[in-house]
């Protein structure tokens, strides 16, 4: 297992070869609860990956291309007969699985553009494959069938889980000649800080009718970083089996790694430590209530106007659990706040982050917040300082710990913060 500063870089890929893979048997994964689908890539719920997005913790490179298949590739195990498989441009239309364990969500296929999208429990990812049939006849290579195909991974757990599943789903949509008459299988494996959970459960399935209807394999896996204090990162791959009537088989292996899971969030009050699992670098939202504590929402809505970080997907806040630092952050923000009664000073972002004053920027504030810093700042460097209602600025402690407890907010993750009514 791999704690913080041990990242392992998240990966997915396509990869090809020739092999035989073994029938599957049922699933007997534990399937993850309270894993809720949401809207649509446009949801506010849901994040498209950029490919350039930076890996949240600490000390972690940046992830590779999720595509390993880069060009065709042929298999030939017969005098005259091949396979060839090719990276393709998936069409991104919805398809129905009718045997889907779990229905693929709509913001799968509409992650614009992006190869990967999520939300704090769940990744999908959509890519395509093309799938070639072809007779060599006196020397001349003659296609006899091409079949094109989106392939869906779905990958979601729970927070308070140890094990998740990778659903996977091929959907034919154009296709023609001996290469639509095939059949597909597979297997799941796992490697890095986990095992699979029970075996795989990809009946053989024909790919005739194109049809765009996903032909659907569903495994589970469980983390091995269990221990108090562990952070696990793994790797599940789906190895594909297809089988064109009268050719040689090839395999498609499609990887997804975008699940972490720990045992080192630690308790909440009365609430145990527990193991959960999460997709890491996927901003959850805590919110402050606009009613319950209006002189903390005043000051964060002022700061976020203003410029600051934290408020939206592309520009989050990263959690930061060293001590001295926090302790840094705060001094520098509010170390010569003056003593009012029924006050405290609160700091944007906040001191538990890696946006505070210990890793640069300057101190500001606003008209009435009682601060002596300069008003009418603007950017995304530095922070903002105010004097709030006391019992506001002591609930957000409370607030914040609950929130990091609840999502599985570890050194180093990405959140957001907003205001609720």
């Amino acid at each position: 297992m791999y704690l913080r500063n041990g990242w392992r870089v998240l990966a997915a890929s396509v990869l090809i070869a020739a092999s035989t893979v073994a029938a599957p048997s049922p699933v007997s994964a534990a399937e993850p609860r309270d894993v809720g689908l949401v809207g649509t890539a446009a949801s506010p719920d849901v994040l498209a990956k950029p490919s350039n997005m930076p890996i949240a913790r600490p000390g972690a490179a940046a992830a590779p291309s999720v595509f390993g298949l880069t060009k065709k590739t042929c298999a030939k195990t017969s005098g005259n007969r091949s396979v060839c498989l090719a990276p393709g441009q998936p069409s991104r239309r919805t398809a129905s699985a009718m045997l889907a364990p779990v229905a693929f969500p709509q913001w799968c296929a509409s992650s614009d553009g992006s190869p990967v999208a999520g939300t704090r429990t769940a990744a999908c990812r959509i890519t395509g494959l093309i799938l070639t049939t072809q007779e060599t006849v006196n020397g001349t290579v003659r296609i006899t069938g091409e079949l094109s195909m989106d392939v869906y991974d779905y990958t979601y757990g729970a927070v308070d889980l140890p094990n998740w599943i990778h659903q996977i789903g091929v959907s034919p949509w154009s296709g023609w000649g001996a290469a639509v008459n095939s059949t597909i299988t597979g297997t799941l494996s796992a490697s890095g800080d986990c095992t699979t959970n029970g075996a795989s459960s990809f009946p053989v399935q024909s790919l005739s009718p194109v049809n765009n209807t996903s032909r659907v394999g569903e495994a589970g896996a469980r983390t091995t970083a269990t221990a108090l204090g562990a952070i696990g990162y793994c790797t599940t791959t789906w190895n594909l089996r297809l089988q064109p009537v009268g050719y040689p088989q090839a395999t498609a292996s499609s990887s997804m790694a975008e699940i972490s899971c720990d045992n080192a969030i630690g308790a909440n009050g009365s609430r145990p430590a527990r193991v959960g699992c999460v997709v890491p670098w996927y901003p959850a939202q805590v919110l402050y209530s606009q009613s319950r504590y209006p002189s903390l929402a005043s000051h964060v809505s002022r700061a976020q106007a203003s410029g600051l970080p934290g408020a939206t997907m592309a520009n989050p806040l990263n959690r930061n659990v060293d001590q001295a630092t926090i302790d840094l952050n705060r001094s520098r923000a509010c170390g010569d706040a003056p003593s009012i009664s029924g006050k405290s000073c609160d700091e944007y972002p906040l001191a538990s982050t890696y946006q505070g004053l210990a890793f640069g920027g300057t101190r500001r504030t606003f008209s009435g917040c009682n601060i002596n810093a300069p008003t009418g700042v603007t950017g995304p460097t530095g922070v903002s300082a105010c004097m709030i209602t006391a019992s506001e600025n002591n609930a957000q402690g409370g607030i914040m710990a609950g929130f990091y407890y609840d999502f599985r907010v570890l050194g180093g993750d990405p959140y957001r913060v907003g205001i609720g009514s």
